[in-house]
């Protein structure tokens, strides 16, 4: 059955480029269009699409505020236009929280090499958030803001209310992978020095939910690989860096990688471990490669890591389409490195965790909610 798609945005011109992008594939139909946030709301009660596509900037009602008013009427799985501007990129990330599942850069040569592949990979996204479905009773990602950041070195005393996770963007049980119904009570005693944590589609709500939950005193570096574009990652950083108890900073050239700080890669480019003694820094470049798709790539990441902590690394691959992480997971499992994936329920696409899986590479198949307590409890910080 195809996926009936909403198209809203306030131009005509890309309204009718986007419908007849989606409809020369046969597995998708374009069921009715909205030239601003309030006809899409009053569109998606009367139409009931199975996906939207939606501008963020949008006159009479907004991209942002019809997507809060959307999921809480009618949840509908949302696919965001953006300017890859800093607003644009704060925008999306806004939208994200409040529920839309992913965003495509509106400059449909910011998508892809070329015309046929960004083709491509919005029909792919418009199919698969398509299928997903949203339960009636979602509720948007809500965080507070820690009162202060203590030092990593120090414990902290500062408070934070958790998010309300009360929604799961649902999908059948994996008959692959099995969710684990009680987390084990301690940790298994392996020695780390590095958390990796690689995702796509859903990664940035993903991502806000685990890093929220750690505490500044946590005693390790994480790298965190988001597919993501360059015009993005600085406001995602940031807005990390304001929600969490730990630091977040995008990665720059040279970084010492310090305890108790995350650093994100930068969009657009590679970022990998260097040194082999026990100071390790960060090697951040731009590459031309054609023959690696994803820029940050998980699998160039993880192979570094695998050459610079061989086996004392805890890596986990969150939701997202593809199989990037796959090669690179397999490589640290060679060292000894622990791998964990997300599990299928909690996933908004099971593509990267599923890929993870199916090689048999991954020891645990966690649900998001569970994968910071399980971090804390394998860290020895819980």
């Amino acid at each position: 059955m195809a996926v009936k798609v909403l198209v809203v945005d306030d131009s005509s011109f890309f309204r009718r480029r986007v419908s007849e992008i989606l409809e020369q594939d046969s597995d998708i139909q374009v069921i009715g269009f909205a030239i601003n946030g309030r006809e899409a709301v009053e569109k998606t009660a009367q139409l009931r699409p199975d996906m939207i596509t939606m501008d963020v900037e949008m006159p009479v009602l907004d991209g942002i505020s019809a997507v809060k008013e959307i999921m809480a009427s009618n949840p509908t799985p949302i696919l965001m236009f953006s300017s890859l501007t800093r607003a644009g990129a704060t925008a999306t990330l806004d939208a994200l929280d409040a529920g839309a599942m992913d965003f495509l850069p509106k400059k449909f040569e910011d998508i892809a090499r070329n015309n046929e592949d960004a083709i491509k990979l919005l029909q792919a996204k418009v199919k698969e958030i398509g299928n997903r479905r949203i339960p009636r009773t979602f509720k948007p990602v809500s965080y507070s803001k820690p009162a202060t950041r203590a030092v990593p070195q120090r414990s902290s005393t500062s408070s934070i209310r958790q998010p309300d996770r009360s929604f799961q963007r649902s999908t059948p049980e994996s008959s692959l992978t099995k969710t684990q119904s009680s987390l084990p009570s301690r940790a298994s005693g392996k020695q780390y020095r590095l958390v990796a944590i690689g995702t796509s589609t859903g990664g940035p709500v993903a991502l806000q939910n685990v890093l929220t939950q750690l505490p500044a005193n946590f005693p390790h570096p994480i790298l965190l690989i988001q597919h993501m574009p360059a015009a993005f990652t600085p406001a995602f950083a940031a807005r990390l860096n304001g929600l969490c108890k730990i630091k977040v900073k995008e990665a720059q050239q040279g970084d010492r990688l310090d305890p108790g700080t995350a650093y994100l890669a930068p969009g657009g480019q590679q970022m990998m471990v260097e040194g082999r003694g026990g100071s390790k820094t960060l090697r951040v470049f731009e590459d031309n490669s054609e023959r690696i798709t994803y820029k940050p790539s998980v699998d160039v990441t993880f192979a570094s890591v695998a050459k610079a902590f061989q086996g004392d690394v805890l890596a986990i691959i969150l939701t997202g389409m593809g199989a990037d992480g796959r090669d690179g997971a397999r490589m640290l499992k060679q060292t000894g490195a622990t791998i964990w994936a997300q599990d299928e329920k909690s996933c908004v696409v099971y593509g990267m965790p599923q890929a993870v899986a199916n090689a048999g590479l991954s020891s645990e198949s966690l649900a998001l909610d569970d994968i910071a307590t399980r971090i804390k409890s394998e860290t020895g910080c819980g």
